[in-house]
């Protein structure tokens, strides 16, 4: 049986959409070969909104999945659909449910859209680790690293700060620093308190990310930069300190930042709860 290869979806969000487009991507990933015309609808909160929506599904219809709160919006979504005969998903609506079941109570009312986006301390605190990120990105400022949670470490072009603006994003104030050949580090990382990770990577992919980059940015440098015998050096100089002074190392070859990111939560947390359990000794 042979199924689409050519289809639309249509994300609808009383919100910024983030949530509906995560998902909807990574179950696509799942499906080689077809080609998905994504339509984002956000913002969807009032019933001429709606209306624009539907008259979009209509003109090209394909899979609904929506984030729709008011219960008006969404019966008027699903009706629609069913009556043009597209699938119409609810993605909020199953996990809710489930967690009400759980927790045995119902969901906060009155239902508001965008909750998650709402500005509480947790909002102020993304934006003041954000601010922490771009402030301390390559070896900026070092005196202030004595407030990070994260600092990364390693040789050019082994993701380090779009690693540190993901993990700013979600709260975590992380700095990194570039391990240069014959420069010396900040002495803070003689006594910091933070979680320091060493990013390391293969030698011959980041010659291509290197030649790539000074192609980009129409860059000349020494040629030692390329050099492939001389990254290998540096690569396995990065390992060395990074095993000597007891550092966990990540290997960010076939990691995308997103992969590389949850790694280093997952150690942060775990350090934390290791630290709550000894009492922050």
């Amino acid at each position: 049986m042979t199924g689409l290869t050519n289809f639309h979806v249509h994300l609808v969000s009383d919100s910024t959409g983030e949530t509906v487009s995560t998902i909807s991507r990574a179950c696509l990933v799942q499906f080689e070969g077809v080609n998905v015309v994504e339509h984002l609808w956000p913002m969807v909160r009032t019933a001429g909104q709606l209306s624009k929506v539907l008259d979009g599904i209509r003109t090209e219809p394909g899979l609904v999945i929506f984030t729709l709160v008011e219960d008006d919006l969404r019966v008027e979504l699903q009706d629609a659909c069913r009556a043009l005969g597209v699938p119409c998903l609810s993605v909020l609506e199953p996990f809710t449910a489930a967690f009400a079941a759980y927790l045995g109570v119902a969901s906060k009312m009155p239902r508001r859209p965008g909750r998650q986006h709402v500005m509480d301390a947790e909002y102020f605190r993304r934006i003041e680790a954000m601010n922490f990120v771009m402030a301390h990105d390559d070896g900026q400022a070092p005196e202030g690293l004595e407030e990070a949670d994260v600092i990364l470490l390693g040789v050019s072009r082994t993701s380090k700060t779009p690693t540190c603006v993901y993990l700013g994003n979600r709260g975590v104030k992380a700095a990194n620093v570039p391990l240069v050949p014959g420069a010396p580090l900040p002495d803070v990382l003689e006594h910091t308190k933070a979680l320091v990770v060493g990013l390391t990577e293969d030698p011959t992919r980041l010659v291509q990310i290197r030649r790539n980059r000074l192609r980009m940015m129409k860059e000349e440098r020494d040629s030692a930069y390329t050099d492939f015998e001389r990254i290998k050096e540096e690569v396995a100089a990065a390992r060395r300190l990074f095993n000597d002074r007891g550092w966990p190392v990540i290997d960010v070859t076939r990691r995308s930042i997103e992969e590389t990111a949850a790694a280093i939560l997952q150690l942060f947390y775990q350090r934390q709860r290791d630290q709550a359990g000894t009492g922050g000794s």
